[in-house]
Order: structure tokens, then C-alpha cells, then sequence
């Protein structure tokens, strides 16, 4: 065959050994030899155009498997726009990331886009070319390059679910080509749109009510389950997957060593269900990771999968058959920011509980604040258990962290509020939802000691999960919302555009002041850091939640290596105190005294 042709005695051996379950995967699905003829050839044209440098990567990474899995992970997801500019901008600007010793770095989408209407890079017109606002190929290749020598890795969204309305195939669908109208869901009249809103929930039910939208050009309806400019791509025309596949290896030869597989459950439609999580997903995310362990090992995946803790499982795969590498742990976010509002950490306890239980071979990347919203996505069966009314507890969560609440300290916004179900998401950066902002204003000093406590305590408890940190950029210099979003046109409508504003490099200039908030914040990420240099991080520790007996404190212990140690958690704005009991193989019992949103770490 052809690839066989092009490829060194490395692909050959990496291919032989995952062939016949690539071929049965593909064939199960398609039943297309041409087509998975087609994919082979496209892996061997990546490998064959892997840089060298790269491929020295892909050996010390297959000799060090569990390299994300390491205590010294640290990450950090930011706009590189409204970071630094461009990114040979950003380039500049690595230094200001190592002195934060990150070693992972998650940029918003860059590739080609629609302007002005894009979702936030979300809607990618080009999947293999950086946008000119950013940059070039080239660039991005030597970001990457300057990066490695850092000792980061970057990571970059690649948008598997949809297109935007200008990409190519869209543009030749719209032309009347049925060639590519079938990359995507097009009918000419309602009959299959109407089966398949019976049965497939609304994403934004207010901001992009419905799963199709019209096009006049091409007189059909086309399936945009996100927003009328992204178009849902059609994975059961092998041609998709296997353009979409070679995309991902081609940025991996750009020296992407993440990828964020975004809406990955959302991939696989299929008539008469939710269209979420079919078992169609799982076969495509594990043929991805078949191509990358075969063309470019050193690359890992990350999926969002905004899911119950019941369905992240099989988005890992198995030991024998793995898929995601790691995934966002969404869930785990939402319960942070429920027990910051109510001091109550049950739910967060059950939720942590709920994830530690999941195989060894699940990981995660932990965070507070993202790109995106907060959806209160708790999980409601647990939440009645408790006796909590769950859309009772979700309304006081989004009227809190928008300010609403009497007793709130939170500045913030909804996000696509929805009135017919009470549905409405949360938006603002963590300083501004810990209280900083109102207390900045009020020139309340106390109120401040306390906002920045409340924000620490966040972070630490979310850096001592299973798993590794990721800050959202600005977190570690208290930057606050970005009101003057309203002042523009082009980005007025979407209020996470308040938690999406320009880096501040004057309040940077602040983080070695010693007094102010900004190094405050900066010396509270460097102890977390330092924190997560003990030995109870090694990627097999032993993580567990501990009954404080008090519900208002969050405890978690961790063991390794014959060491415990044991994370205590003030969810609320009194002092409190935790007693744990012992266990013959763990640790013996202990008291504890916490001050109001107090982080104690003790050594067992």
C-alpha cells in the first residue's frame, strides 16, 4: 500500500500493532475500505512530515507516559489576544508564564474564524490555519517551539462537533454541491428536523432556541444545535471523520501537544435519541487516539464532557482500549462555587466522592473559571437525597453570584437565562464572584481581607483534587470583570464577555509589590504551587474525602509513598472546627481549628 510506502520502521511497528482495531473500528462504522485506506495514507503523510525535534519528543513521551499525570502540573487557559496580541506577542511574553512555573498552556480558539460572529473562535472556518488577527502557521510553530524549551506544553481547542457557516465544505454546500451538503444535516423540508427535536434537547434554548436553522442559499434545513453560523458536521460520512482526523495530526506537527476535544458528545447523531453520548462517540475518540499513538504519541486529549459523573467513565476508555486522556472536570467546578455560596459542603463531598470512585486510569484537568460560563449542573437525585429542591438551590445560586442575593458578596451576570424552565448560567471572573470587586468599590478593607481568603481557599481546595490545576488567566493577579464588554457592538450580547477582557499588565506590574492585592494573589499561587510539590501528589496517589463532621469544612487526604496528607477546607465565614476520626491503615484521629474561609493542610 501506498502509506506503507512513505513510512519509517517506527510508524510500521506503531501501525501493525493497532491495525486490526483500527480496521475494526472503521469497517464497524463505515464498512469503507477506500476510506480507511484513505485514513492510513493521511497517517502516514503525518508522520512522514513530523519535524524532527517532535518525533524526539514523541520517544521521551512514550517512555514517560504519564507525563501530564506529575504533582508539578500546572496549567493556565487564556485568551492570547487579549493576553499579549499576537503570537509572536505572546512569544514575548513566556517569561511572565515562567515565573508562574507552568508547564501547561491552554489557548482560546486561533484558527481561521468568521469576524465578527464566531462563538469565540468556536465557529473555525479553516481547521488547519491560524487566523491572520493571530498570526501564522509558522508562528504558531514557533510558539510552540519556545514553549517546549520552557518546559510548556500548549493545548488548543479542536472544535470536532460543527463548522463554522463559512468553512469550504459549508460555502460548496450552500453552492448546491450534495457532495458536501452531506458533511453536514440537510433537508428540504421539517419532517426529519421535527423527529430529531423530539427526542434532542436545546443547548441555548434562548439565545439559539432549536436544533436547525433555514438556509435560504441552499433552500434546506441544516442541523446547528449550537448557533445558526455552526454547522453540525455529519461523522457519518467517513470523509468527515478522516478530513477531520487529519487536521488534528497536522496541528499536532505545528507542536500541539493538547488537544481539547470540544462538545465531544455531542459528535454522533442518530434519530429516536438525545444525541448525546452514543456509543458511536466513544469508537470515533478512540480511532483519534490510534492515529496520534501512531503518528505523534507525544500528543494527549482532553475532553470537555459537560456530562453527569455516570458518563464520564467511558470517555476514558479502558487500561486495554483508552480514549481521552484526561478530562475537564466540569462538575467538580459547579460544587466549588455551590458550597463558596451556601457553606455547605455536602454536595461537593458527594460529587468529589462520586469521582474518586472512577477507575485509576480517569484524570483531570481541575479549574475554577474558564472561557466559558457556570452551569449549575448539580446532580439533582443527590441534591434531593439531602432535602434541597434543586431548581430552588439553582435559582439562588445564579441570583447570588449576580449579586441578587441579600448577604451576596458576588458581582456577576446570567448567561442565557431561560424563563419557561428557570434556567439561567453564571458569568464573572473568580475575583469578582469572591467579592473582591464589590469590596474594591466600597473601599471596604475588611470585606476585602475576606473576598481574597474566599478566592485562596478556592483555588487550594480545587488544586488538591485528583488531577491537576489549570488557573484561568488574571486569576493569579485578582483581575476583575470587564464591564466595557457592553460598550461594544460586536460582543454586547454575550455576557460571558464580562470574564473575557483584557489582561491588565499595570495591575501585574503590582504582583511584587509586597501589600497589594495583586501580589497577595500571586504569593497565594506560588504556595499552592509549593503545596503541590509534596510527595502526596505523585500521579498513584491515594485521594479520599474524610468526614469532618461538620458540614461546613471540606476535608480530603491524601497518601503516597508511606506519607498522608490531609487538606481542610472553611467553606463558610465563621470559624469552625473539624474532627476525623482514625483508620488502622491511614491515619489516627484529629481535631482541627479553622478560621472563616481558612485552607489548613496537615501532616499526618
Amino acid at each position: 500500500m501506498g502509506y506503507a510506502a512513505q513510512a519509517d520502521d517506527v510508524f510500521r511497528t506503531r501501525l501493525a500493532e493497532r491495525s486490526d482495531e483500527l480496521d475494526q473500528l472503521f469497517m464497524e462504522l463505515y464498512d469503507d475500505c477506500a476510506a480507511l485506506d484513505a485514513l492510513k495514507e493521511a497517517m502516514a503523510e503525518a508522520y512522514a512530515a513530523r519535524p524532527g525535534d517532535l518525533r524526539e519528543l514523541d520517544k521521551a513521551r512514550e517512555a514517560d507516559p504519564e507525563w501530564y499525570k506529575r504533582g508539578d502540573m500546572f496549567g493556565m487557559t487564556m485568551y492570547s489576544d487579549l493576553f499579549a496580541g499576537s503570537l509572536n506577542s505572546l512569544a514575548d511574553r513566556i517569561p511572565y508564564l515562567q515565573e508562574q512555573q507552568l508547564t501547561y498552556l491552554h489557548l482560546m480558539p486561533i484558527l481561521q474564524m468568521p469576524h465578527p460572529h464566531n462563538d469565540g473562535g468556536y465557529a473555525v472556518e479553516d481547521f488547519d490555519n491560524v487566523d491572520p488577527a493571530f498570526g501564522t502557521n509558522e508562528d504558531l510553530a514557533a510558539l510552540t517551539a519556545k514553549l517546549r524549551k520552557a518546559g510548556i506544553s500548549l493545548c488548543l481547542d479542536f472544535v470536532m462537533n460543527h463548522t463554522a457557516s463559512t468553512h469550504r465544505w459549508a460555502r460548496r454546500a450552500q453552492e448546491g454541491d450534495p457532495e458536501y451538503q452531506s458533511y453536514y444535516f440537510c433537508y428540504d423540508d421539517r419532517t426529519v428536523p421535527d423527529q430529531f427535536d423530539g427526542t434532542v434537547p436545546q443547548v441555548f434554548p434562548s439565545a439559539a432556541p432549536g436544533n436547525f436553522s433555514w438556509n435560504e442559499q441552499m433552500g434546506k434545513w441544516v442541523m446547528t444545535q449550537f448557533y445558526p453560523f455552526q454547522w453540525d458536521l455529519n461523522y457519518r460520512n467517513p470523509k468527515v471523520l478522516v478530513a477531520m482526523l487529519g487536521s488534528a495530526m497536522h496541528l499536532a506537527n505545528l507542536g500541539v501537544e493538547v488537544l481539547r476535544l470540544d462538545a465531544v458528545p455531542y459528535i454522533w447523531k442518530q434519530l429516536g435519541t438525545n444525541c448525546r453520548n452514543l456509543p458511536q462517540v466513544h469508537a470515533i475518540v478512540r480511532m483519534l487516539r490510534i492515529a496520534l499513538e501512531c503518528v505523534c504519541p507525544a500528543v494527549v486529549l482532553k475532553g470537555e464532557v459537560v456530562m453527569a459523573p455516570k458518563e464520564l467513565a467511558a470517555y476514558f476508555g479502558t487500561p486495554e482500549k483508552p480514549e481521552c486522556h484526561m478530562l475537564y472536570n466540569v462538575s467538580m467546578m459547579v460544587n466549588l462555587w455551590s458550597a463558596l455560596a451556601n457553606g455547605d459542603t455536602r454536595l461537593l463531598k458527594a460529587q468529589t466522592d462520586a469521582l474518586n470512585a472512577l477507575p485509576p486510569n480517569c484524570w483531570f484537568v481541575n479549574y475554577l473559571r474558564c472561557h466559558d460560563d457556570i452551569g449549575w449542573g448539580l446532580d439533582e437525585d443527590k441534591e434531593r437525597e439531602l432535602g434541597i429542591d434543586p431548581l430552588e438551590h439553582k435559582e439562588f445560586l445564579y441570583h447570588f453570584y449576580e449579586g441578587a442575593v441579600p448577604g451576596s458578596w458576588a458581582m456577576g451576570e446570567l448567561y442565557n437565562y431561560d424563563a419557561a424552565s428557570s434556567d439561567a448560567r453564571s458569568c464573572g471572573t473568580t475575583a469578582s464572584l469572591c467579592g473582591v470587586e464589590r469590596a474594591v468599590i466600597t473601599h471596604d478593607k475588611p470585606a476585602l481581607e475576606t473576598a481574597v481568603s474566599r478566592d485562596l481557599l478556592l483555588h487550594m481546595a480545587m488544586a488538591f483534587l485528583r488531577g491537576f490545576p489549570m488557573l484561568s488567566c488574571g486569576d493569579e493577579i485578582a483581575q476583575l470583570n470587564g464591564w466595557n464588554y457592553k460598550e461594544d457592538p460586536d460582543r454586547v450580547e454575550d455576557s460571558r464577555n464580562l470574564h473575557r477582557s483584557r489582561f491588565d499588565w499595570d495591575k501585574a506590574a503590582l504582583r511584587r509589590e509586597s501589600g497589594t492585592l495583586q501580589n497577595r494573589l500571586w504569593d497565594g499561587m506560588a504556595e499552592l504551587r509549593s503545596m503541590r510539590d509534596d510527595p502526596c501528589f505523585a500521579p498513584d496517589a491515594w485521594v479520599s474525602t474524610w468526614d469532618a463532621h461538620n458540614d461546613g469544612v471540606f476535608a480530603l487526604v491524601r497518601k503516597s509513598q508511606g506519607e498522608t496528607l490531609v487538606g481542610l477546607f472553611n467553606f463558610t465565614g465563621q470559624a469552625q472546627h473539624a474532627r476525623l476520626g482514625g483508620s488502622d491503615s491511614i491515619m489516627g484521629p484529629m481535631d482541627a481549628d479553622l478560621g472563616a474561609y481558612e485552607a489548613q493542610l496537615v501532616r499526618r
